[in-house]
Formats: structure tokens, sequence, C-alpha cells
């Protein structure tokens, strides 16, 4: 009898595994074999990124990759209309998602732009661009230092002041208590349209191939889905309901902490090529932009009686993340991965907005007040409102 059963399931194995085995054989042959119709391209198809322009006092290190789906060979280098001798490692010549280090020895001048073009062995030119010269900086302890200052004073600080508010808000009977939390739901809007925006800004500068975009409505999609999941197992597992408010907290906190990794991301490239007016305004925007982070991840904590500890931690897990941000920006920037932290961001704020309306709609429901009141639209209105006007301080 056990005999059969298990050869049953090695049979029901084999018939489940069968057409994806032959799947696999059809594509590979046509990937060897091809698909018989044999026209030649009229041009070469060729595709080469500029990665990352590095200035250092001998000249540019410049990343390329190639993301087309031919070998690409580098020519010549053009830089600012005249031809340059450049040296290359591993090699001018490039194989599919190969990248090369091109190390050009150039007397660049301080804050002025400068352009470098790529000439392949076919003709094709691909450019790259130095906005405002300035010596990238060198990854070191006390840059180090630096740039985990900023991001503290960008994160942590201003959701901490923001966390302060607690005491005032607490004097707020429930309908009060909604309004605060559908203005947190405004400023959370915002974060989602913006930290968006920001993904779709990326993916313009990834390379094609890499599908930036979609990297970003992926990463939202999924991110957004599995902290539902997440949240639907903890619901089944919680039994004491008074732990409900920091749970939300603790999302929001996660949450707007991705979206402060993106600020720190920002920071970090503006000081890293060199716009340091500009990382000077970002901080300063940022700042202002996150203390009404805190007064949303507080506004849930209203019912309950939290510890120092937890508004520490709450303020940590918000603001941090702009340090990790403000180092990946200023170090290791990649235009692909962070399009698809925009998108996880994107995604997580997404869910604690749902998380936030599903709690109003249910107290609203058991008390027999309109989940949709006017209290609760001026909140989201107001919300909306001042993250926009904080905004627009960054674009000053």
């Amino acid at each position: 009898m056990n005999h059969k059963l298990s050869s049953g399931k090695g049979k029901m194995l084999l018939l489940g595994i069968l057409p994806f085995v032959l799947l696999i054989a059809l594509v590979t042959g046509i990937a060897i074999m091809g698909t018989g119709v044999e026209n030649e391209p009229a041009a070469p198809i060729e595709v080469l990124n500029v990665e990352k322009i590095k200035l250092t006092n001998d000249g540019f290190e410049v990343k390329v990759l190639n993301s087309g789906p031919e070998e690409v060979t580098i020519a010549q280098v053009v830089v600012d209309g005249s031809f340059w001798n450049a040296s290359y490692v591993p090699s001018p010549t490039l194989q599919r998602f190969g990248q090369a280090m091109v190390q050009i020895p150039y007397p660049w001048v301080a804050g002025d732009p400068h352009e470098i073009k790529f000439i392949t062995s076919n003709g094709l030119i691909f450019t790259g661009a130095v906005e405002a010269a300035a010596q990238t900086p060198v990854p070191d302890v006390n840059r180090f230092a630096q740039y985990a200052l900023i991001g503290f004073y960008v994160g942590i600080i201003p959701v901490g002041l923001g966390l302060l508010w607690y005491p005032f808000m607490r004097r707020f009977k429930t309908k009060g208590m909604h309004a605060i939390l559908a203005f947190t739901v405004g400023l959370l809007f915002f974060l989602f349209v913006d930290t968006f925006e920001e993904g779709f800004e990326m993916a313009t500068e990834a390379p094609g191939v890499f599908q930036g975009s979609g990297l970003v409505w992926f990463g939202a999609f999924l991110s957004f889905l599995f902290l539902i999941a997440v949240d639907q197992m903890n619901e089944r597992r919680m039994k004491n309901k008074s732990e409900n408010g920091k749970r939300v907290s603790y999302k929001l906190a996660m949450g707007i902490g991705l979206h402060n990794f993106g600020e720190g991301l920002a920071i970090g490239a503006a000081f890293a090529i060199g716009e340091s007016a500009l990382g000077t305004f970002l901080v300063i925007g940022f700042t202002l932009h996150n203390i009404t982070e805190g007064v949303g991840i507080a506004a849930p904590l209203l019912k309950d009686r939290p510890t120092w500890k937890t508004f520490a931690s709450l303020a940590a897990i918000a603001g941090a993340p702009a340090i990790l941000g403000t180092w990946t920006g200023g170090f290791i920037f990649n235009p692909t991965f962070a399009a698809l932290f925009f998108g996880i961001g994107a995604g997580a704020i997404l869910q604690v907005i749902y998380v936030i309306s599903k709690m109003i709609w249910k107290e609203s429901s058991e008390k027999g007040y309109a989940a949709v009141s006017w209290p609760n639209f001026s909140g989201i209105s107001l919300g909306i409102l001042v993250m926009y006007v904080t905004a627009l301080l960054v674009n000053f």
C-alpha cells in the first residue's frame, strides 16, 4: 500500500515538473539555434551606460556598463570636444553586462562643467556629463562621520522633535484623535506620491535593460502585499488588542524610515558630485519636512502609555535610515537599486495608510461616527498641505 502511494506521488511530481523541463528546453534551443529568421539589423545595437564619474587629482575615473545585446568596444574618448588618451580596466571591449573603469588623465577645473564622450568601434557616441567639477569624496573615517552627522540632523533629530508633541495630542478625545490620525494619513499620502516620483526619477537614470520603472512598481506592489500578509499573521496571533497602537506606530516608523533612506540618498549624492549648496538646502528642507513625521508616528499611541524607550526606538527606526542613505548616496550610489528601494518604501507607506484608515473606519463604526467626517477630511487636507509647503523649502 505504502509503495503504491509513494509511486503515485512520484508520478504526480513528474507530471508537474515535465512541462517546465520541456519549456526550458524549448527556450534554450531557441536561444542557441535562433528562430530561423535571419534578418541583420540596419545598424549595430550598442548601449553603453555611464554609471559613475569619479573626479580625482589625476583626472576622471568613469565606470561604464554594456547594457545592450551586443559586444561593445570603446575606440576613442572625447573630453570637452578634444580627443583624449585613456586606459581601460580590464579592457576597452565589454561583453554584454560587462563593466569597465575608464581612467582619463585630464586637468579638470573646479566648478566648471565637463562633457565626456565615448565613441565605439561602430561610430556610436555615448555621453556622460559633470555639471560642476569637484573632487569626489574618498571614503574615510572622517567622511563617514560627517555623513552620519548629516543623516542624524535630517532623520533622528526632527522625528524626535515631532514626537515631543505627544503629551499635547493626548488631550484630544476620540474625534480629535481621529482627526490627528487623518492628518497622519495626509502626511503619508504626500510621502507616498513623493516617494513614487523619486523612484521613477531614479529609474530614468538606470540602464534600460534593468527596467527601472518596473522595479519601482514591483517593489511597491510586493512590499505592500508582504506587509499586509505579516500584519494579518500578527493579528491572528495577537490576543492583547491594547498593543495595536504601538504596532501601527512601528509600522509607520519603518515606512517613513524607508522614505528617509531616499532623502539621505539625495543628500549624499549632492555632496558627492560637488553640489554643496544643493546639499545644504536639502539638509535644511528635509529637517523641517521631517518634524511632521514625528507627529504622525506619535498619533497611533494616543490611547497607550509608551515609555521613553519606545519613543527613542521609534525615532531611531524612522530617522537612522537617513544616515544609511547619506552613506550610500555619497559613496556607492546606484540608480537601479535606488529605484527599487524607493518602490519598496512607497509600498510600505501605502500599507500604513491602509492600516490607519482601517483603524479610523472600525472605531468610527463602533461609536456611530462618520469615518469621512469634516474634521477627518480637514485633517487629511492639512497633512497634505503641510508636507507640500515644507517640500517647497527643499526646491528653493
